[in-house]
């Protein structure tokens, strides 16, 4: 089972390219190519993402289809690593169908339009733009079969990475046999025990596997205690009274942030210096039908999950500015969550030599980011740095390989993306073991 084969147990008339995060965590997109019976062509991407510090962009000269030829795109999520360059795929051309999950239809256009606000596009053609992705785009229940052109469906199962995000199989009817073949694409695969979100559902029987591997070579600790864990190293890192900073993505991590901060009241000011993440929030609080047992039983005891007394939004640019000056203790989350842009800049820029603030990171930091070169020790600073391995939206190797063996049996092949070289060589010598 080699991740590195392209096309090995694939039939000729279906082919798999990886436009981006073949090697790599960010980026993603892939192209499946599938002929009928008939001589029918159908083109399937699967997301559109953006890349972060040094990850390899392939430009929409470069694919291997004309972008006006492909049927439909799928979106496994809504982060901007797999949606980010949904604009300039339809300002290159792309007209087909846009499908992802009900929640991730909701969630689509704000991403978006925070995306574009930085790509020195008008608000004209950003309103153009806007339009133009509600109109292609498409929710879709999870758990059900659709049907696509040339018999070809799908079937979305639930990712727990984010809300909404989902894993896609395909089915795609066999021209040579009565054995129709079936391509999984996993997306990022959450973890058990995530606030809010339901656990990830088990994957369905498929033949090829396309398997993200961003933690494929370490375990996170215990997540269980995890609250606790961000409660004592919080009480700690503020007994000087300094600010703890901690760059959280706008979606995903900044819901869990404050959903685990209401449960550990520690009557200290939490600010949200993110206008994207304040959006977001609304939008997870409209979207409860989709969230797990236990944060629907908080909300019907009156106890909401992102509201809590010590919680300020912090929206305008002016009240950004003038919270720099504030003084400690306090807990600041900001933007971006790889340190790449956004509010968080000033916040490091004022704190990070000032030997009481503390800086949390929450999440996988890329090659090349900010983030990543803070938590090497690239760039000297005062502050203390810490990392919560536990608040990662990712599978860890053990979870990957756990979801892999709950298949009702293994698949002829595993491929591996989503993942530095490391992480993708060594959770494939550990699937190995799995199977062989």
């Amino acid at each position: 089972m080699n991740p590195a084969l392209e096309n090995s147990c694939i039939p000729q008339h279906i082919s798999i390219r990886h436009l981006g995060a073949k090697e790599c965590v960010t980026g993603s997109c892939h192209l499946v190519q599938y002929e009928s019976a008939a001589g029918q062509s159908v083109n399937i991407l699967v997301d559109c993402g953006l890349t972060y510090g040094d990850d390899p962009e392939i430009p929409f000269t470069e694919f291997p289809v004309s972008l006006n030829e492909i049927d439909y795109l799928f979106l496994t999520h809504a982060h901007i690593d797999h949606i980010g360059r949904v604009p300039d795929l339809i300002d290159a051309g792309f007209s087909g169908e846009i499908i992802c999950s009900h929640a991730t239809k909701a969630l689509l256009l704000p991403m978006l339009h925070d995306a574009m606000s930085f790509s020195g596009r008008s608000d004209r053609e950003i309103h153009k733009l806007e339009n133009a992705i509600d109109d292609l785009s498409w929710g879709f229940e999870l758990r059900q079969t659709f049907n696509l052109k040339e018999g070809v469906t799908f079937w979305l199962g639930n990712a727990g990475h984010i809300l909404g995000s989902c894993f896609i199989l395909f089915n795609f009817p066999n021209n040579s046999s009565n054995n129709d073949f079936k391509i999984l694409f996993s997306g990022d695969l959450g973890c058990t025990n995530t606030p809010i979100l339901p656990d990830p559902d088990p994957p369905p029987e498929c033949d090829l596997m396309i398997l993200e591997s961003t933690y494929g070579d370490r375990t996170h600790p215990d997540r269980s205690k995890r609250i606790e864990q961000l409660k004592e190293l919080l009480k700690k890192a503020l007994t000087d009274k300094g600010i703890v900073y901690i760059p959280a993505f706008a979606l995903g991590r900044t819901q869990e942030l404050l959903y685990e901060l209401d449960r550990i009241n520690l009557r200290i000011p939490v600010f949200v210096d993110s206008p994207l993440a304040l959006k977001i929030t609304d939008i997870y609080a409209k979207l409860s039908s989709f969230w797990d047992e236990e944060a629907k039983e908080l909300l019907l005891k009156g106890d909401h999950p992102f509201d809590f007394k010590g919680l300020y939004s912090v929206k305008s640019y002016r009240d950004h500015k003038q919270l720099l000056e504030i003084k400690g203790p306090a807990i600041m989350i900001a933007g971006s969550g790889m340190c790449t842009g956004g509010r968080i800049l000033d916040h490091l820029e004022q704190g990070l030599q000032e030997p009481r603030n503390d800086i949390f990171f929450v999440g996988y930091q890329a090659e090349g980011t900010l983030g990543r070169k803070l938590i090497e020790g690239e760039i000297p600073v005062r502050a203390a740095i810490h990392t919560l391995n536990s608040y990662s939206a990712h599978a860890d190797q053990q979870m990957l390989i756990d979801w892999v063996a709950s298949m009702p049996k293994p698949p002829k092949e595993i491929r591996l993306v989503h993942g530095e070289v490391g992480a993708r060589r060594e959770l494939a010598e550990k699937l190995n073991l799995v199977w062989i």
